[in-house]
């Protein structure tokens, strides 16, 4: 286990938990507690990635694609589920939103940037990537539709009425289908659409079922907690630096979230593996749209504060962006260089957007 915990890098990080757990103690309205909090859920993240992988091994490829594909972004899910916990359903949207933003333009880019130095061009497979952005094109109609709804009918983006939630639900239901008919190609193909397992990217290390499993306990646990403590000292935080909960949302939570995704993806087309790099991105993003934000909204409405799907303007118009963007870079199967640097100078612009946005917005 130690041997496998090893070779990410990232782990060592981890140092952060406990640095939390002091401040937490000693000064829970200090700013620095949101920032250590916040770099202790990136590798918190890859150790539950790693366990999922660990027992997708020794599951098969059909069994194996199910838990990659339902537990590969679990942090995500945690991290939306506690601000939820915590009526931060703005943060919630808005990482949501970062989630797939951030996989389709940061980390793709750097993906094409990082794999293109040195290289005339690289190739992928463009078959699934394109299949799996089709299902991006599905988030973006589920997303849109609420907002169209509400600009339709009552003429503003402000109106909250009822049919906004139970359009939200069914909307929900039907991403949830199409997810669910996902995993049953998987198993019949014996392929994961989101996480192929045909490239390797690190550790060859293999743990037991008990090891994985024990593995993947203790660092959800410890997520939940990261979590909890990370919304909590969020209002601080946003005051001592000048954040936006869009803000921290968009950005922060979703790159801290994914970051373990993002260095694999990162790797992987260093190594010049550039399907499973851009599978990597697209394929989170997909899950993100089709499981994360159906999965929050059933949780909502179990709890009694059902969260919509009407998501803000720029919130909308950042992720039909970088929807479509992805579709550009991935349609001829070849990246380079100079496209992963157009797609990052995408999404800091978009960055920089939404760190103007006022609070009030």
């Amino acid at each position: 286990m130690l041997r496998a915990l090893a070779e990410n890098r990232l782990n060592v990080l981890a140092v952060a938990v406990p640095i939390t757990w002091v401040l937490a103690a000693t000064a829970p309205e200090s700013p620095w507690l949101f920032l250590t909090a916040a770099i202790s859920l990136v590798p918190l993240a890859g150790v539950i990635g790693l366990g999922t992988e660990q027992l997708a091994r020794r599951s098969g490829p059909a069994l194996g694609g199910f838990l990659n594909a339902t537990f590969g972004n679990a942090a995500e899910l945690i991290i939306a589920l506690v601000a939820l916990n915590n009526q931060h359903i703005g943060l919630v949207k808005a990482s949501i939103t970062g989630s797939i933003v951030g996989n389709l333009l940061l980390v793709l880019g750097l993906s094409f940037f990082v794999g293109g130095l040195g290289r005339h061009v690289q190739k992928f497979q463009r078959t699934a990537a394109t299949n799996t952005a089709a299902m991006l094109f599905l988030a973006v109609v589920a997303l849109v539709m609420p907002a169209v709804f509400d600009l339709s009918v009552y003429g503003t983006l402000a109106a909250q009425p009822a049919a906004i939630d139970r359009l939200s639900f069914w909307t929900a239901l039907i991403l949830i289908g199409a997810y669910g008919g996902s995993l049953v190609y998987a198993f019949t193909a014996n392929r994961d659409l989101f996480r192929p397992g045909h490239e390797k990217t690190g550790s060859d290390a293999r743990l037991s079922t008990s090891a994985a499993l024990a593995l993947l306990a203790i660092a959800t646990a410890l997520t939940t907690i990261q979590a909890e403590i990370l919304v909590r000292a969020m209002g601080p935080a946003l005051v001592r630096f000048g954040f936006t909960e869009l803000f921290v949302g968009v950005i922060v939570v979703a790159v801290i979230g994914n970051a373990a995704e993002h260095y694999s993806a990162v790797v992987a087309a260093w190594r010049d593996e550039m399907t499973l790099a851009v599978e990597i991105a697209v394929g989170s993003s997909a899950q993100i749209a089709l499981l994360v934000a159906p999965a929050v909204v059933f949780y909502s409405f179990a709890i009694g504060q059902p969260m919509s799907l009407l998501f803000n303007a720029f919130e909308i118009t950042a992720i039909a962006l970088s929807v479509l963007a992805t579709v550009i870079v991935v349609m001829d199967g070849e990246s380079n260089w100079v496209e992963g640097l157009q797609l990052m100078a995408v999404y800091l612009i978009l960055a920089i957007a939404f760190y103007l946005v006022p609070a009030q917005q």
